[in-house]
């Protein structure tokens, strides 16, 4: 794969982040969603197995998914 470019990293633990990027693989983008982890104290963060890459033609759904989570989690905080 071709570099990525990172769009937002959520930290879940000293040692592990969800990396959420953009990258290109044989000519076609897509969205990773993956686990990094760290040894060095976040010098270097390695890629795990732990993870899931979507098409461009999955993100409607996957924002439609995450906004119908969204109202879900509204409505129990009511």
């Amino acid at each position: 794969m071709a570099d990525a470019k990172i769009l937002a990293t959520i930290e879940r633990s000293d040692t592990e982040q969800l990396q959420i990027s953009v990258s290109e693989y044989k000519g076609r983008s897509y969205l990773n969603m993956r686990i990094f982890y760290t040894t060095d104290d976040g010098a270097t963060w390695l890629p795990t197995k732990k993870g899931v890459t979507f098409s461009p033609d999955q993100l409607d759904l996957l924002t439609e998914a995450i906004e119908a989570a969204r109202q879900e989690f509204m409505a129990e905080a009511e």
